[in-house]
């Protein structure tokens, strides 16, 4: 059942702010927080769940304690935008694990993709047998991160925001 549309409030972004920090919290822990008894607390939540503001509760994994000692921010450009190439790019990357994001840009490249890999030579084997690969790729380039400054998927939801 979708629940109507509202506008967002200070508890509502208090909320989302809490979780994002700590996806675990209890609904008592959050209810607390906010000031709000368990019910209607309980309620919001199901409501910016319903709504799509929450979309879903993940644990945040170290990828260097999984043996990712690579990461990577490819460019891939196209030689042609015709055809079903594009549709079928987007398609198969949704499905490669090793690409954590992947994003349809405007500019010298048509794709962004960040890329783990174990290490160098694992990287440049997956460039090889994965990425060139792929429907409509016509050039790859590679920039390897030397030192991750900031991490984060967290969106800021102060009063600024929608």
């Amino acid at each position: 059942m979708n629940l109507p549309k509202f506008e967002l409030d200070n508890v509502d972004r208090a909320l989302m702010a809490l979780l994002q920090q700590d996806g675990r919290l209890s609904n008592a822990k959050l209810a607390e927080h906010v000031a709000l008894s368990e019910t209607p607390c309980w309620r919001r939540l199901k409501r910016l769940e319903a709504d799509g503001y929450i979309e879903g509760y993940q644990a945040v994994l170290n990828r260097k304690k999984l043996g990712y000692g690579v990461l990577a921010f490819v460019q891939v450009g196209f030689g042609s935008h015709t055809g079903d190439a594009p549709r079928r790019f987007e398609e198969q990357v949704q499905a490669i694990p090793e690409v954590l994001s992947c994003h349809n840009l405007t500019g010298e490249c048509d794709y962004l993709l960040q890329v783990v890999a174990e290490d160098l030579e694992a990287f440049g084997v997956f460039v090889r047998d994965v990425l060139r690969e792929l429907p409509g790729v016509s050039s790859i380039r590679s920039s390897l991160s030397l030192r991750e400054v900031k991490m984060s998927g967290q969106l800021p939801v102060g009063a600024g925001g929608r």
